[in-house]
Order: structure tokens, then sequence, then C-alpha cells
């Protein structure tokens, strides 16, 4: 018996790194009996994700994570934030240049002093209010009205 090389004359599948976002669906190699192509049409462009891993990168440090935390309340310099976090201002200046850079801080400068706090965007917010669910911490400015109307 003898086989034959695959090659692209003789191999009848489509090479689904080849097709079109919408062809690569519509062909997928095994049927499961699961209705995707609803799933698929919405499923958000590969740039998109990249954005969204950009942002949790910043998740992957908990010095950046105090630090991200600490501006959502405050507006501070990098000595002072050195103080607060117990390090060094070049490790501090660090990570601020990597939460600014990923859109979640920003900064204003005073004189000599540069001042930081969080961005007011959506996905700012959205950590925000994540790291504080996530490690079951009250934010200050809002216990008083939760502590009113607790949240289920």
């Amino acid at each position: 018996m003898s086989y034959e090389p695959l090659s692209k004359e003789n191999h009848t599948e489509q090479d689904p790194a080849r097709l079109s976002h919408d062809q690569a669906f519509s062909h997928l190699p095994h049927d499961h009996g699961q209705a995707f192509e609803h799933l698929c049409s919405h499923m958000p462009q590969t740039s998109d994700f990249q954005v969204a891993a950009e942002i949790f990168k910043q998740l992957g440090d908990s010095s950046r994570i105090r630090i991200f935390w600490l501006l959502c309340h405050c507006e501070e310099c990098v000595i002072n934030l050195s103080a607060m976090m117990e390090m060094s201002s070049p490790a501090v200046s660090h990570h601020l240049k990597l939460l600014k850079g990923s859109g979640l801080i920003v900064s204003r400068r005073e004189g000599k002093e540069v001042y930081y706090r969080a961005a007011d965007t959506e996905a700012a917010k959205l950590l925000h209010h994540m790291i504080e669910k996530l490690i079951r911490i009250t934010c200050p400015y809002t216990s008083q009205s939760e502590s009113k109307n607790p949240s289920p």
C-alpha cells in the first residue's frame, strides 16, 4: 500500500490560518453540533484582546496593583508614593511608567513635582473595582454609603 504525501494539490481541507475570520469559523475541522455562528460573528478582533491583555499585564505585580489602588484614592508624587509603599523612588517610578503607558494613570506637573492619579477612564474604574472585589477591601470613599446600603 502506498501513501501519497499531503500537498496543496491533493489536500482537500483548507488551512484555517489562511482563511479569513468568517471563513475560518464556517469551516471548523470538527462539528460538535454547537451553534457557534452567533458567538463567532460577535467575537472581537485579535487586536481588541491585545488591548485587554496589556491592561491585565498590570496585574502581574502586587506592588503595581497597590500603587494603582493608592492612586485611585489620591493624587501623589513619587517621593510620597515611595514612602507609602516602602520602596525606592526608582522602583516606584518604574511601576508608574508602566501604569501610565497602559493608560491606567495620568500625571500633571506642578513646578518641579509630578503628581500621579488614576485615569478617569472606564478601564481604570473597572480595574479599581475588580481589585477591591478580589481582595475584599472597602474603598475609603464609599465605605459610608456601602454601610448604609450593603450590597448583596
